[in-house]
């Protein structure tokens, strides 16, 4: 069973994700757009891709602000496995445990660096592909809209990499100084911010930890100053 501890909250997340973002594009449409070719001038191109990923952007910033407090709950009830916790059993109790005790901003720890991931993503992604479709893709090759298809999708792939030091670090704040062993010295520090946490895996070259599932990084043991 250890295997699916935050398994109920991490649902819901995603199940309130996909809706809210139905609801937000039906409520925010965005006109239908001809895909950027080699035949638009820079400034028309770039304008429909900034218009686009903005509106990505907007749809993006909701759906994670109201999912992420049934993020903040799944993570605590996974990292509660390390000390064989049961502090956040289900999800109603973990409700009750997190607004007792952290109040309204507990539902909501670690969200600016995911957020900050998920924009710096957008753009990126969205950037690249334009230019690899736009500069590199040429209209007359006959294969042209296959290509373009899986350009952003690929994108999507080496970018993530790049901003997964961002996921890291909500993950951690979301789970430090909650009142679990995993959150705690010895096996963390207490955090007074997420710059604070990017700064310290930064520091011990720890930013892409468990980034891989076949390779993982060696680290020497950290000490932590405890009042």
């Amino acid at each position: 069973m250890g295997l699916f501890r935050g398994l109920s909250p991490r649902i819901l997340s995603s199940v309130l994700s996909t809706i809210n973002r139905e609801q937000v594009k039906k409520a925010f449409p965005l006109e239908d757009m001809e895909h950027v070719s080699n035949k638009d001038d820079v400034k028309t191109s770039l304008r429909k891709v900034a218009k686009e990923t903005c509106h990505e952007m907007m749809i993006q910033c909701v759906s994670r602000i109201i999912s992420h407090p049934l993020h903040v709950i799944s993570m605590r009830c996974m990292v509660q496995f390390v000390g064989r916790e049961l502090k956040y059993s289900n999800m109603f109790s973990s409700v009750r445990t997190i607004w007792k005790e952290e109040g309204l901003l507990g539902f909501f720890v670690g969200l600016v660096p995911h957020i900050l991931g998920d924009l710096i993503f957008l753009w990126c992604c969205n950037l690249l592909a334009h230019f690899i479709n736009t500069y590199a893709v040429d209209d007359n090759f006959n294969q042209a809209s296959v290509i373009r298809s899986y350009t952003k999708f690929v994108m999507g792939i080496a970018v993530s990499m790049l901003t997964y030091p961002f996921l890291l670090v909500g993950d951690l704040m979301a789970v430090n100084n909650c009142g679990l062993l995993a959150g705690l010295p010895p096996y963390a520090p207490v955090f007074s911010s997420w710059i604070h946490c990017w700064r310290h895996l930064s520091a011990q070259g720890q930013l892409f930890r468990g980034s891989s599932l076949l390779f993982r990084r060696a680290s020497t043991p950290a000490t932590f100053l405890i009042d």
